[in-house]
């Protein structure tokens, strides 16, 4: 039987897993955290169950009075608070710890039904490729014991940690990072996020909503610089007219604690103070200590593994999927690299890992989705396309639900108008993004998407409008 030994965890590490049971190896997976990984335990899962919370507070702040709904307050209008609802950010923490454990037991119990051993510890390759092909590894065990593991591949799946700036080290307390926002007890009365990236744009409109006052520093001349540029805008409009502080070109230096406050100290020398400070300066991939380059894995020069489309690493029998890859910090890419790493080393049919049939989505308020190509790849070239950006401010049903900010944006390729990527920028746009995502990955026209029904009103009418519009009528000689 053909051994798999797996070094982590999370989404890649367990789907990994999964299918090479599924298709009949002895698989082993070695993790130190609990299955899941941070995906499950400490980024995507609990993030996004605090957005969730937040959303529901934004929706009812920002849409009641002009929907109609009354509050039951005996306090006149006039003297009412703006923000009508609160939080109790406890009860909402015990909640994101709880469904993340949960979900992580869920994945646990799967993983053992599938067949596969789990061992709680840390795993390392040891020396290089032995001559009948199989790789070592090492597992250090909890109280100091060691189990050594013989394997025909190894899948590398560790994910990544917070990266931190020297000056501005997290104490958990008043200073955090992604991992440590959980435990907070008490909504952070003034919050000061440094990283504008998807993690800060994230938290800072989430803990804006729940109430905090929040300000944004962003090193960038925009939040979300890896976005589409219009999406942007909107969010960063949004993001203002709500009050946020949003500090465009300003690079945090140091962040130190002064009594019961916290002074951010930006690289031109000002200062801001505030309650608290959550540092979301990206992530460094879990690559040290596991003997990979002596094994014969190439790093990249961020520390990141190197690796193809089908999962390989430079060391024959070496794969490596997820954020440790740094090819998409996505939990559906991290998974689909380490399925791939299975169908292709177990000789099932594998289709190579295409990034432009990727959808992602920041889940901000409007969220973000996107698919495909960009409005990057369109303004330097790389792609050839025309494009069509509709607001939502005309469709009916987001007029019905007050929702003001928003577009849908496609991108389809002359002449054939075969859709190649596309943007949505509205709330839950991550599930309006799916039919541009079938749309990319089938090569449909713009014709087939426009000839399709959507129901009346709805928000995916949009998409079918912004097709009508690229589609256009083929001259005799085109025909």
């Amino acid at each position: 039987m053909t051994r798999i030994v797996i070094i982590g965890g999370g989404p890649g590490g367990y789907e990994a897993a999964l299918a090479g049971a599924q298709l009949g190896a002895e698989v082993t997976v070695v993790d130190c955290d609990g299955l899941g990984g941070a995906s499950v335990l400490t980024d995507c899962v609990p993030s996004k169950t605090l957005i969730a919370t937040a959303e529901v507070m934004t929706s009812f702040d920002s849409s009641y009075e002009e929907l109609g709904i009354i509050v039951a307050d005996d306090t006149p209008p006039a003297e009412r608070a703006a923000r009508v609802v609160g939080v109790d950010l406890g009860k909402v923490n015990r909640r994101v710890k709880r469904l993340a454990l949960a979900q992580s037991h869920d994945i646990s119990a799967s993983v053992t039904r599938a067949g596969v051993r789990v061992l709680r510890g840390r795993g390392r390759l040891e020396g290089l490729q032995a001559v009948d092909g199989s790789r070592t590894v090492v597992a250090e065990l909890p109280g100091g014991e060691r189990e050594v593991l013989t394997a025909d591949a190894v899948l590398i799946a560790t994910g990544g940690h917070p990266r931190e700036i020297p000056d501005a080290l997290p104490d958990g307390e008043r200073i955090l990072n992604w991992t440590q926002v959980y435990d907070l007890d008490e909504l952070p009365e003034e919050l000061i996020v440094v990283g504008s990236g998807v993690t800060g744009a994230e938290f800072a409109g989430a803990y804006q909503a729940l109430g905090s006052r929040v300000t944004l520093v962003s090193s960038r001349e925009r939040v979300l610089p890896g976005e589409d540029p219009d999406a942007a805008a909107v969010l960063e409009d949004v993001f203002r007219r709500r009050g946020m502080n949003v500090m465009s070109r300003s690079r945090a230096a140091a962040a130190k604690r002064v009594g019961d406050r916290v002074e951010v100290t930006l690289s031109d020398g000002r200062v801001i103070s505030g309650t608290h400070c959550l540092m979301a300066v990206g992530a460094i991939p879990n690559t040290a200590g596991m003997g990979l380059e002596e094994a014969g894995v190439v790093l990249k020069p961020s520390g990141h593994v190197k690796t193809d489309r089908v999962s390989r690493t430079s060391a024959p029998g070496v794969y490596a999927a997820g954020d440790v890859t740094g090819v998409f910090a996505l939990a559906s890419v991290a998974a689909m690299q380490g399925r791939i790493a299975m169908y292709h080393f177990l000789g099932d049919a594998v289709a190579p890992l295409n990034l432009k049939s990727v959808s992602a989505n920041v889940f901000t308020d409007p969220e973000i989705a996107t698919v495909g190509y960009s409005q990057a790849d369109v303004d330097s070239g790389r792609i050839d396309a025309r494009v069509v950006k509709l607001p939502l401010l005309r469709n009916p049903r987001a007029k019905m639900q007050g929702i003001r900010d928003g577009f849908v944006k496609i991108f389809a390729r002359p002449g054939t108008e075969i859709v190649v990527g596309g943007v949505v920028v509205a709330p839950r746009a991550s599930e309006l993004i799916h039919p541009i995502s079938i749309a990319v990955d089938n090569n449909l026209t713009v014709e087939q998407i426009a000839n399709t029904f959507t129901v009346y009103p709805s928000l995916s009418g949009s998409i079918a409008e912004v097709a009508r519009q690229l589609h256009t009528r083929k001259t005799a000689e085109e025909v």
